[in-house]
Protein backbone atom coordinates (compact mmCIF):
# COMPACT_ATOMS: atom_id res chain seq x y z
CA UNK A 1 0.00 0.00 0.00
CA UNK A 2 1.27 3.02 -1.15
CA UNK A 3 -1.06 5.88 -0.07
CA UNK A 4 -4.28 5.77 1.86
CA UNK A 5 -7.47 8.21 2.64
CA UNK A 6 -6.96 10.90 4.99
CA UNK A 7 -10.23 10.58 6.12
CA UNK A 8 -9.62 7.00 6.50
CA UNK A 9 -6.33 6.93 8.22
CA UNK A 10 -7.17 9.18 10.92
CA UNK A 11 -10.04 7.06 11.56
CA UNK A 12 -7.89 3.73 11.50
CA UNK A 13 -5.18 5.56 13.97
CA UNK A 14 -8.09 6.35 16.37
CA UNK A 15 -7.38 10.48 16.09
CA UNK A 16 -11.30 10.56 15.38
CA UNK A 17 -14.06 8.63 16.34
CA UNK A 18 -15.60 8.07 13.01
CA UNK A 19 -14.54 8.33 9.70
CA UNK A 20 -17.35 10.62 9.37
CA UNK A 21 -15.89 12.65 12.01
CA UNK A 22 -12.62 12.98 10.00
CA UNK A 23 -14.25 14.17 6.74
CA UNK A 24 -16.21 17.04 8.81
CA UNK A 25 -12.86 18.02 10.72
CA UNK A 26 -11.24 18.15 7.24
CA UNK A 27 -13.66 20.17 5.93
CA UNK A 28 -14.58 22.77 8.36
CA UNK A 29 -10.45 23.22 8.21
CA UNK A 30 -9.37 21.60 11.23
CA UNK A 31 -6.94 19.00 9.61
CA UNK A 32 -3.62 20.17 8.04
CA UNK A 33 -0.54 18.71 6.36
CA UNK A 34 2.27 21.24 5.04
CA UNK A 35 0.55 24.24 6.87
CA UNK A 36 -2.23 23.81 4.72
CA UNK A 37 -5.98 22.88 5.55
CA UNK A 38 -6.46 19.47 3.41
CA UNK A 39 -9.57 17.26 2.35
CA UNK A 40 -10.23 14.28 3.11
CA UNK A 41 -10.09 12.35 -0.27
CA UNK A 42 -5.97 13.51 -0.15
CA UNK A 43 -3.72 10.71 0.03
CA UNK A 44 -1.75 10.33 2.90
CA UNK A 45 1.89 8.56 2.43
CA UNK A 46 4.57 7.90 4.68
CA UNK A 47 6.97 10.14 6.67
CA UNK A 48 4.48 13.30 6.11
CA UNK A 49 3.24 14.92 9.49
CA UNK A 50 -0.57 15.75 9.97
CA UNK A 51 -1.94 18.18 12.07
CA UNK A 52 -5.24 17.82 13.76
CA UNK A 53 -7.35 20.52 15.88
CA UNK A 54 -9.82 19.33 18.03
CA UNK A 55 -11.53 21.91 20.61
CA UNK A 56 -9.03 21.46 22.96
CA UNK A 57 -5.69 19.63 21.61
CA UNK A 58 -4.37 20.58 18.67
CA UNK A 59 -2.23 17.31 17.53
CA UNK A 60 0.34 16.93 15.94
CA UNK A 61 1.40 13.11 14.42
CA UNK A 62 4.16 11.58 11.91
CA UNK A 63 2.88 8.78 9.72
CA UNK A 64 5.27 5.63 10.19
CA UNK A 65 2.82 3.19 8.45
CA UNK A 66 -0.26 3.00 6.63
CA UNK A 67 -3.52 1.47 7.52
CA UNK A 68 -6.84 1.83 6.10
CA UNK A 69 -8.73 -0.72 8.76
CA UNK A 70 -9.16 0.58 12.56
CA UNK A 71 -6.27 -0.97 14.99
CA UNK A 72 -6.98 -1.28 18.43
CA UNK A 73 -5.39 1.34 20.49
CA UNK A 74 -2.14 -0.83 22.01
CA UNK A 75 -0.76 -1.20 17.77
CA UNK A 76 -1.84 2.54 16.74
CA UNK A 77 2.06 3.78 17.93
CA UNK A 78 3.71 1.66 15.53
CA UNK A 79 1.40 3.58 12.84
CA UNK A 80 2.48 7.15 13.77
CA UNK A 81 4.65 8.98 15.93
CA UNK A 82 3.37 11.90 18.30
CA UNK A 83 4.92 15.25 17.52
CA UNK A 84 3.01 17.36 19.97
CA UNK A 85 4.70 19.16 22.33
CA UNK A 86 4.09 18.44 26.13
CA UNK A 87 2.77 22.26 26.67
CA UNK A 88 -0.05 21.05 24.35
CA UNK A 89 -1.09 18.40 26.92
CA UNK A 90 -0.55 20.71 29.92
CA UNK A 91 -2.98 23.39 28.40
CA UNK A 92 -5.63 20.50 27.61
CA UNK A 93 -5.71 19.22 30.66
CA UNK A 94 -5.72 22.87 32.27
CA UNK A 95 -8.53 23.61 29.79
CA UNK A 96 -10.63 20.16 30.98
CA UNK A 97 -9.74 20.74 34.65
CA UNK A 98 -11.23 24.49 34.02
CA UNK A 99 -14.65 23.25 32.23
CA UNK A 100 -15.18 20.68 35.14
CA UNK A 101 -14.83 23.44 38.24
CA UNK A 102 -17.22 25.69 36.00
CA UNK A 103 -19.20 22.94 35.64
CA UNK A 104 -19.05 22.28 39.54
CA UNK A 105 -19.98 25.30 40.66
CA UNK A 106 -22.68 26.93 38.28
CA UNK A 107 -26.06 26.38 39.05
CA UNK A 108 -28.13 23.87 36.84
CA UNK A 109 -30.20 25.36 34.17
CA UNK A 110 -33.20 23.67 35.74
CA UNK A 111 -34.29 21.28 38.61
CA UNK A 112 -34.50 17.91 38.17
CA UNK A 113 -37.44 15.81 38.81
CA UNK A 114 -36.33 15.39 42.27
CA UNK A 115 -35.63 18.48 42.67
CA UNK A 116 -39.51 19.47 41.38
CA UNK A 117 -40.89 17.49 44.26
CA UNK A 118 -38.72 18.69 47.24
CA UNK A 119 -39.65 21.91 45.55
CA UNK A 120 -43.31 21.68 45.54
CA UNK A 121 -43.43 20.00 48.62
CA UNK A 122 -41.90 22.72 50.65
CA UNK A 123 -44.59 25.30 48.94
CA UNK A 124 -47.40 22.79 49.74
CA UNK A 125 -45.96 23.29 53.52
CA UNK A 126 -46.42 27.04 53.52
CA UNK A 127 -49.50 27.05 51.52
CA UNK A 128 -51.04 24.65 54.73
CA UNK A 129 -49.66 27.25 57.28
CA UNK A 130 -51.49 29.88 55.56
CA UNK A 131 -54.38 28.42 55.06
CA UNK A 132 -54.74 27.51 58.77
CA UNK A 133 -53.41 31.65 59.43
CA UNK A 134 -56.45 32.24 57.65
CA UNK A 135 -58.90 30.28 59.96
Amino acid sequence: MLSVRLDKFLWAVRLHKTRGDAADACRLGRVEMGGQPVKAGREVRVGEVITVVSDELTKRVRVLALLDKRVAARLVPGFLEDLTPPEEYEKARLSREEHALNLATSPPLRPTKRDRRDIDAFLDGFEAEARELEE
